[in-house]
């Protein structure tokens, strides 16, 4: 599903051009934690060919509540992520539904037994997917948006061995506090199911459904959004109308697996790992690839001012504003025609100033 210009009207994911969708076998795969996954597997859909030297490649992970459908709106002939020149993959992050979830895991790990799985891990699966399923020997950018935005950051500080550049649409290095506290209204939301423990990979209670979705329709768009009445249209009248289709997006998701993405945004550090030891300012630092990092000026969940905070400390830094209304949604793929155009150009450009 992807959601339409400036509505929240779900419609189904478009596929423009040729795709190939597929689930790569990594078996038992172990966390940042220690914890095996047991017969663990990725989804993925792919775009293009990869040329004989198994390098015209460009990552475009899935985000919060995401799947690899979402993307095809970025996608197309003449564009910066075209598949007439480029082989992209559009890996699925664990828990949501088409990689290893809650709703599909092994034993013990259903359920809400499934543990924590971080960006770290993530990003780990998803280069076994490149290296192993694809014999990809480079990759000319890794791209994201959201919670995948945040994972262009531990593929630019711990994988540009194999990375030439990165790019994060509406993301930043950690989770920061505001962000972190709203997250954990959507996890108290959903902990708050009657027999959650029983319930969690069941249909949803219909009053937690229409909690968590007025927290997205708190934050996901803008305040200005809301005020010039971009979300009035045809089928949608008013306030009530917004939460309504917001409803209709969380609802194809099971609570279990929308609780562990949650949780997996909560983690989202790039120095949260032995490399960094939890300095946030190393990681940065020590990232020495080319990096555009695209905030919304309206966004509510990942700031400009976070990534201007940043951007002292990443030595090939550059921060290209989305002057945008649509809050956060104006990074997602088919939200906003004209936030899509003025993101696919900030990509042409910046993939012709940093051309292997």
């Amino acid at each position: 599903m992807i959601l339409q210009t400036h509505k929240i009207t779900l419609i189904p994911g478009s596929l423009m051009h040729d795709s190939t969708e597929g689930q790569y076998h990594l078996g038992d795969f172990s966390l940042q934690s220690g914890v095996v996954l047991t017969n663990a597997f990725i989804g993925y859909r792919t775009y293009g060919t990869l040329n004989s030297e198994r390098n015209n490649v460009i990552v475009f992970p899935t985000w919060y509540t995401g799947n690899h459908d979402q993307v095809a709106p970025y996608i197309g002939s003449g564009k910066a992520l075209d598949p007439d020149k480029y082989f992209i993959v559009i890996p699925d992050m664990f828990t949501n539904g088409a990689s290893t979830s809650p709703s599909n895991a092994e034993a013990p790990c259903q359920g809400l037994n499934f543990p924590l799985v971080t960006p770290f891990d993530n990003v780990a699966a998803q280069r076994r997917l490149l290296e192993e399923n694809f014999e990809i020997s480079q990759v000319q950018l890794m791209v994201g948006f959201s919670m995948s935005g945040q994972q262009a950051y531990h593929w630019a500080a711990l994988h540009s061995d194999l990375v030439l550049r990165a790019c994060s649409i509406c993301g930043t290095s950690k989770t920061t506090p505001h962000n972190w506290a709203m997250l954990a209204a959507y996890k108290s939301a959903l902990e708050a199911t009657t027999n959650w423990q029983q319930n969690c990979c069941n249909a949803w209670d219909p009053k937690i459904l229409k909690l968590v979705a007025s927290i997205g329709a708190t934050m996901a768009m803008s305040q200005d959004w809301y005020r010039d009445g971009m979300h009035l249209n045809d089928e949608v009248k008013d306030v009530p109308g917004v939460i309504e289709n917001i409803s209709q997006l969380f609802s194809s998701w099971i609570p279990a697996d929308l609780h562990a993405q949650t949780m997996t945004w909560m983690s989202a550090d790039v120095s949260n790992n032995s490399s960094f030891k939890g300095e946030i300012k190393a990681a940065l630092q020590s990232i020495d690839i080319p990096f555009l990092m695209m905030p919304c000026k309206t966004d509510l969940y990942f700031r400009v001012e976070d990534n201007e905070a940043e951007l002292p400390y990443i030595q090939n830094g550059e921060l290209k504003v989305i002057d945008s209304k649509c809050g956060h949604m104006a990074g997602l793929p088919g939200f906003s025609e004209e936030d899509d155009a003025f993101i696919n150009k900030q990509l042409e450009e910046f993939l012709g100033r940093h051309t292997s």
